[in-house]
């Protein structure tokens, strides 16, 4: 058979094919006919390489690795294709057939040869970045970045001698006052290093004490401005990737306030220069309506001196580089995250790239006695390294989790996925703990569902499921004439009922998906008669908004409840019940937005939600349904990631195949990307 490589017009043809199979993306072909037209002379191997990096983008990753491709050529494509051809369907050449006999330097000579490709110092459409190709506009969002972080890490020399160590040591002491514990106090460290650095990540798991510790550090460099300038306190700006994270922000760092240390009469002053409002790096930046750009960019930045993202393992590329363009040349930025967690949705996974070398420390000698100096903690020997990067000196890990004791179930398994270890797993499901459960489930409708689903109603203090929260509305729904007050509290009890358990599932299609669990959870509550869904909007349906919706105040991935609301009837003028959408606003004095039904153009069912819509969030009760086949989606940090957003509990439910979890951590999300990879070590 005549390889396809061997003619432009055969390789698109046979292109053509994948994409009616559902393999490629129209929006990849039209790249390739694009080029095509616009370089005729490109080869058939550049048309190849074309179609692919638009397709990785697709699937998050920032470029085209062209050496994993030819290793690993069966995975290039988003879909396994021999598990999807019917047996009548004709034989197609796939990935594996048609890049057999490409090797990488006979396919980066293919791309040199043509006006396709560049190194990135002219305006061809993709660049070539050793085994890397990339579209043009990612090749510069990643070398933004890039240069963004360095010139930070560069300023952070002079931040380093701004203010003398023993002003430092004397401002951190009260902040962490002595515990009694052994252990290294990780986030009196990563308070040392971020404030005397531009830039700085502190990461860590649930419960290592992330807000915690930011809370601390701008209490710390208050107090360190406050010490020059009496009269200009620094402008501080809290901001994450989603609605739904930042008011989980706003009310962590509401509750860390009250915790945080008084040690000076001046100490409560410098609270009220410390934030709890917290927004979104859209309305931070200013969104353009239908425009990629922001009012906030280079020429007109953020009026700031501290910028704190939380949830960064969800930015994006984009967003990041576009968030760095925005910082003033002075500000600080200081990066939130759990680098293990599932990376952003569109393309990029930039705080997993940053924090590669996390877990191995790698700080230099003289970096670790900087550091002691100002906390009287000692690093460990096996995390420093005098070969250590710049990068490395500027992120640190907390290691301690305070939700997650070491009799934890949750903990222990979290740790298991995390390194996967199969036997770890095993060993922690078999040991019986108490905040554990395991359901082996031969299908999506077996009728054991229905007990994980709806809960017990007898134990409050236990795992709770659907049945509570529907309870409060049936239960405490207020009189009629009950003030609007009434029916706000009752609002937040239902809000908060509900949010102790959530259904996580690692797809969105099938009957294992989100969309086929939704309508099989709401057939269970109506056949309970918890529910009457003889209409679209009806009493007690959970709602997610999937589109951001500035006139209504609702961002992307909040939450709301559909209930009962009085409303005065326009001919009579008499009060009657109605259908609201109740949505926590996390303002004291406004707790609950009410909102017609009618008003929310884009939102879904949520009895079940995927764990990538999922982060940002915790709730006491997590169920982890997996379904009966592995998918390249359901992997290590997948499992990890929807784990960990339990506080209390977990179920775990498997439909079929009950090795999933185990196989699953053994796959790695592998996103294609170049940050940082060339740095210097100097």
């Amino acid at each position: 058979m005549t390889s396809p490589l061997n003619s432009p017009l055969s390789l698109i043809a046979l292109l053509d094919q994948w994409v009616a199979r559902g393999w490629l993306r129209e929006l990849d072909m039209a790249l390739v006919r694009f080029v095509h037209e616009e370089v005729p002379d490109a080869s058939a191997a550049a048309l190849l390489a074309a179609a692919l990096v638009s397709h990785q983008l697709g699937r998050g990753h920032v470029c085209l690795d062209l050496q994993r491709t030819l290793d690993h050529p069966s995975d290039t494509l988003a879909i396994p294709p021999e598990r999807y051809l019917p047996p009548e369907s004709p034989l197609l050449e796939q990935p594996d057939d048609v890049l057999r006999n490409l090797t990488l330097p006979a396919w980066c000579s293919q791309l040199q040869l043509t006006d396709l490709v560049d190194d990135g110092s002219g305006q061809a459409p993709l660049v070539l970045s050793g085994h890397r190709l990339y579209l043009r506009r990612y090749w510069h969002y990643e070398r933004d970045v890039e240069h963004a972080i360095e010139s930070r890490m560069a300023y952070s020399h002079s931040l380093a001698t701004a203010w003398p160590s023993t002003l430092v040591r004397d401002a951190l002491n009260p902040l962490f006052p002595p515990s009694g514990e052994q252990r290294l106090d990780w986030q009196k460290i990563a308070c040392a290093v971020a404030a005397r650095s531009a830039f700085s990540i502190i990461t860590g798991g649930p419960g290592t004490g992330k807000t915690t510790t930011v809370v601390r550090l701008l209490s710390l460099l208050q107090h360190l401005a406050f010490s020059q300038s009496p009269h200009r306190p620094l402008v501080i700006r809290l901001a994450a990737p989603t609605g739904k994270a930042a008011a989980r922000l706003k009310q962590s760092i509401r509750h860390a306030l009250h915790q945080l240390p008084t040690a000076h009469d001046s100490d409560a002053a410098l609270r009220e220069h410390i934030p709890s409002d917290v927004t979104t790096l859209h309305r931070l930046l200013g969104t353009r309506p239908d425009s990629r750009m922001f009012r906030h960019d280079a020429r007109h930045p953020l009026a700031l001196d501290v910028l704190v993202i939380d949830e960064a393992s969800m930015v994006d590329l984009d967003m990041m580089a576009a968030t760095l363009q925005a910082l003033p040349p002075q500000a600080r930025l200081i990066l939130l995250g759990d680098k293990d967690q599932l990376a952003s949705v569109e393309a990029g996974s930039v705080l997993g790239e940053l924090c590669l070398r996390a877990t191995a420390g790698h700080y230099r000698p003289e970096v670790a006695q900087s550091l002691h100096d100002l906390t009287h903690q000692t690093i460990p020997t096996d995390l420093l390294d005098p070969e250590g990067r710049p990068l490395d000196q500027h992120i640190v890990m907390l290691r301690h989790s305070h939700r997650f004791d070491q009799g934890s179930g949750i903990g222990q398994l979290a740790t298991a996925v995390n390194a996967g270890d199969a036997r770890a797993i095993e060993h922690v499901l078999s040991e019986g703990h108490s905040d554990l459960f395991e359901h082996h489930l031969p299908t999506v409708d077996d009728s054991r569902l229905d007990t994980v689903v709806l809960g017990p109603l007898d134990d409050v203090a236990g795992p709770q499921g659907l049945a509570r929260y529907l309870q409060v509305i049936r239960t405490e729904c207020p009189e009629l004439t009950a003030d609007t007050s009434q029916w706000n509290r009752w609002a937040m009890r239902v809000i908060e009922a509900h949010g102790r358990f959530q259904l996580l599932c690692a797809l969105r299609n099938g009957p294992c998906g989100v969309n086929g669990l939704n309508r099989r959870i709401e057939s269970i509550l109506a056949r309970h008669h918890w529910i009457e869904p003889t209409a679209t909007w009806y009493a007690g349906r959970p709602v997610i908004v999937t589109r951001n919706d500035y006139a209504l105040g609702l961002m992307n991935g909040d939450m709301g409840i559909t209930l009962p609301f009085p409303t005065r009837r326009r001919d009579t003028g008499e009060l009657a019940l109605s259908l609201r959408v109740a949505f926590p606003t996390h303002d004291d004095a406004s707790p609950i937005h009410w909102v017609l039904p009618s008003r929310l153009s884009a939102a879904d069912t949520v009895y079940a939600l995927t764990v990538h819509k999922s982060q940002g969030s915790e709730f006491e009760h997590c169920a982890l349904l997996l379904p009966p086949e592995r998918s390249s989606v359901i992997t290590r940090e997948l499992i990890y990631t929807g784990i960990t957003r339990a506080k209390s509990w977990v179920s775990l439910i498997s439909i079929g195949h009950h090795r999933l979890l185990q196989e699953a951590s053994k796959h790695q999300v592998q996103r294609s990307g170049g940050l940082f990879d060339h740095v210097s070590r100097d």
